[in-house]
């Protein structure tokens, strides 16, 4: 399974981006993970959302979206909502309406976050955004609160080194496995 890591924050020591690299790592075998990087895109401008011409990171984009099994989408919460840099990927990824590389994927939500509540509040309005795209949501999201704490840097990037965390993220990973096959019809992954 080729999935698309998305990650909603820019920063260099993103716990988000700690998080997919996490998942990454305790996902079942045969399940390969690339992060997008979202800082080539532009703001969402429909100016320039014009078939056949629209700026390549955007093409880029929308080409390893469709290319992807499924997506799994990273987010901080930021003013209790997702981040800019997220909803104007998924601007720019929802085009065109109906017929976007989101219709019908199976994407997963995860998100780390320094408080105790996580990203609970952000994934829900990501999974309303992702529902008004056609995009098959997960129905089970995956938050890491307090993830500062469950972080160390190595090589000047965040990396969870909580043993606990990075369990629960492997069984995540392997329930979505699961349940993105079982949508698309492909046998399930051996239990042994």
């Amino acid at each position: 399974m080729v999935v698309l890591g998305l990650a909603g924050s820019l920063r260099k020591r993103s716990l988000n981006r700690a998080l997919l690299d996490a998942v990454a790592a305790a996902a079942p075998e045969g399940v390969s993970l690339t992060v997008f990087d979202l800082r080539p895109l532009p703001m969402y401008d429909g100016d320039l959302d014009v078939d056949g011409s629209v700026p390549l990171s955007v093409q880029a984009l929308r080409d390893a979206v469709a290319h992807a099994d499924a997506v799994w989408l990273a987010t901080p919460e930021y003013n209790h909502s997702i981040p800019a840099v997220t909803k104007n990927a998924l601007d720019w990824a929802s085009r065109p309406a109906f017929r976007s590389p989101f219709v019908d994927k199976p994407v997963g939500l995860l998100g780390a976050a320094p408080g105790i509540g996580a990203t609970l509040r952000a994934q829900e309005h990501l999974k309303l955004v992702l529902l008004g795209m056609h995009a098959q949501v997960h129905p089970t999201p995956h938050t890491v609160p307090r993830a500062g704490a469950l972080c160390e840097e190595r090589d000047g990037q965040l990396v969870l080194v909580d043993a606990e965390a990075r369990a629960r993220l492997g069984r995540w990973a392997r329930g979505f496995v699961d349940w993105s096959r079982d949508r698309s019809g492909h046998p399930r992954r051996d239990p042994s």
